[in-house]
Formats: C-alpha cells, structure tokens, sequence
C-alpha cells in the first residue's frame, strides 16, 4: 500500500467517524428537544417516548434542523403554547452542544 493510498484510507475512516458522531449527536440533541418541548405539553411516560421517536423520525423528512424545528414549533402551537422560534432555536442549540460535549469525553 502506497502512502498516498494510506492517507486516503485515514480521510475515509475519518470521514465516516464525523458522520458518525454527528448522527449520534443530532439524535441526542432530537431526544433532548422532544423531552423539553414533551414537557411543555404535558406528557409523560409512553407518550413522552412517542413523541421523542416521532422527533427523531421527522429528522429524516430532509436535509437540516428545519423538519425537527417545524415539528416542535407545530405541535407547540397546536396545543396552544406560545414559545418563540429563537427559544426552541436555543434549545435545539443548546441540547447539540451537550450532546458534543458529551460523545466527546473519553470513555474510561
């Protein structure tokens, strides 16, 4: 194997552990949304747990944030609870960075 076949091998191990990871991340960052926003609409329990995999679920509707923040934003307004974009926008941000922060510290 020739080093230039080397590097291209590290770029696709690389590549495919950021994909990775940032699955892992938006997953988490899903699930800590739908808890917050599943709080705000009173569930608990068996539909708290639907509703999270109805979350994650309208994650794979495109390509972005904009499918997982229409739905909250939706199921929010449906119920009558007013939040602002920016402050589901703060959640979402928020619920990622920890997620990151998480999936990076070392496993012991």
């Amino acid at each position: 194997m020739t080093t230039f076949d080397k590097r291209e091998k590290a770029f696709e191990n690389m590549f495919a552990r950021d994909s990775e990871l940032k699955f892992k991340a938006e997953s988490r960052r899903n699930k800590a949304l739908a808890e917050w926003a599943g709080g705000l609409l009173g569930l608990t329990g068996a539909a708290l747990d639907d509703y999270i995999k109805e979350v994650r679920k309208a994650d794979l509707a495109e390509k972005g944030d904009d499918d997982v923040f229409r739905k909250v934003k939706a199921d929010l307004v449906a119920k009558g609870i007013s939040v602002s974009d920016e402050e589901i926008r703060n959640v979402m941000h928020s619920a990622l960075a920890k997620a990151v922060s998480d999936l990076e510290k070392p496993t012991s």
